[in-house]
């Protein structure tokens, strides 16, 4: 596992000739235990040109590739082992694909056409990554356990030594500052949020996040 103790999202991911290949958007954990699996990486050229010929997807410019390739990480930039060109030919992390239509969609479709309507399709999002696997990324929900009540949002990810330790939150009523939440308190996740599981006494406690320049 690459030293990942600066692992910041939102750094400058650069190739292993110091080249810029993108910027890290967000990484792909387990969804038990939070082990770190892979990063996805907003390319610094535009991707729009790999469309796959047997399917009509709309594509973006962000590519999914393992944690193994990351070869060393400071507070601003992640160094990759492997070249702008080989990064290019990891897999695209998120496509699009219309919604299969039930006849009913169907008709009302058809009419909202006659009746002048845009009739733009209805997409499904596909992740190119495995079930039980989440992606973490700045701007996620973290939800106080089953309350329906917002803590705030992710705002970084703090790795130690390879391992997921922490989030920063960006606060949301219930602190004046960023603080950082372990991942120990964290009882459950999906691609929409993080749960916390957290008493009164806990929130109190959580550590305001220093971000050392």
């Amino acid at each position: 596992m690459p030293e990942l103790s600066d692992f910041r999202l939102g750094s400058t991911v650069v190739d292993s000739q110091g080249n810029t290949a993108g910027t890290l958007v967000s990484v792909i954990v387990d969804e038990q235990g939070f082990d770190p699996r892979s990063i996805v990486v907003k390319d610094e050229v535009t991707l729009a040109g790999r469309l796959l010929s047997s399917e009509k997807f709309k594509t973006t410019d962000e590519v999914v590739m393992p944690i193994t390739v990351v070869d060393s990480a400071t507070h601003d930039e992640v160094k990759l082992s492997i070249s702008a060109a080989e990064v290019r030919k990891y897999p695209l992390y998120l496509r699009y694909r219309p919604q299969e239509e039930t006849p009913g969609e169907a008709v009302l479709e058809e009419g909202e056409l006659l009746g002048g309507g845009l009739g733009l399709p209805k997409l499904d999002e596909i992740a190119n990554k495995p079930d039980g696997q989440i992606e973490i990324d700045r701007g996620e929900n973290v939800m106080l356990g089953t309350t329906g009540h917002r803590l705030g949002r992710v705002e970084d990810v703090l790795f130690d030594h390879g391992e997921l330790i922490g989030v920063v939150i960006r606060p949301d009523g219930f602190f004046k500052r960023d603080v950082v939440l372990p991942t120990r308190f964290i009882n459950r996740a999906d691609d929409m949020a993080l749960f916390a599981d957290l008493t009164e006494s806990d929130i109190e406690q959580l550590k305001p996040f220093v971000d050392a320049e």
